[in-house]
């Protein structure tokens, strides 16, 4: 199964950046405007009590030719959240993690890191940009009404898979729309958040994987 995969590729470049301490930033400095935006990202995620977005991911070869593109929508509640794609789902109610395959009608179930180590969703929106990233801003530029705040990060480890990132931020509502991740190889993954819904009444029970509603499903318990 993809659970892992997918659910780190969600929506941004936390699918491919470690969120492990760093010693510091040795590589250069970090732009103060650029701060200023991501931390404001971070202030407005957080007085949100829920958060419904759907996404879609566009996969670009070296030439630009489109690769593939995946629709998705995430759900998010303090440390819980849900993940819907096509070809999987998965859900964590901050104790488990169940990652669902209706093509197998197979069911992954994982202890949650409670420690914070481990990646969620909520770290697209939060302080990701703070331990592994060089950070500048490029400016503003407007689409249609709205006028976007392009951020571009830079990995602090030269290792990484990709070289840059850009993330455009929407100025007046101080939310994350899309981010383009670089990658060496010439692909590029870009994540556009067609719709984000806060503080969406959603019940506890909604992150939990209910057996019954899936009949025959195959549970694999990997705690």
């Amino acid at each position: 199964m993809k659970g892992l995969f997918i659910l780190s590729t969600l929506l941004t470049l936390c699918s491919y950046t470690s969120f492990a301490q760093s010693p510091g930033n040795s590589l250069g400095t970090n732009d103060p405007e650029a701060k200023k935006i991501l931390d404001g990202v971070t202030a407005k995620f957080k007085t949100y009590t829920t958060v419904k977005a759907e996404f879609v991911l566009q996969i670009e070869n070296a030439a630009g030719k489109i690769q593939g593109t995946k629709k998705g929508t995430a759900y998010l509640k303090g440390n819980q959240y849900k993940v819907e794609l096509n070809e999987q789902e998965i859900f964590c109610n901050a104790q488990k993690i169940w990652t669902y395959d209706p093509a197998a009608n197979e069911v992954q179930i994982s202890k949650f890191d409670e420690s914070g180590n481990g990646f969620s969703p909520q770290k697209v929106f939060t302080n990701f940009y703070e331990k592994d990233f060089l950070y500048k801003f490029n400016g503003e530029k407007k689409t249609g009404n709205k006028v976007l705040q392009e951020i571009e990060l830079t990995p602090t480890d030269k290792n990484k898979t990709f070289f840059k990132v850009l993330v455009l931020v929407d100025k007046t509502t101080k939310n994350i729309v899309s981010t383009r991740l670089f990658e060496k190889n010439g692909n590029r993954y870009l994540y556009s958040i067609s719709s984000f819904i806060p503080n969406a009444k959603i019940d506890n029970g909604f992150f939990v994987f209910n057996t019954a509603k899936y009949p025959g499903v195959e549970v694999i318990d990997l705690q």
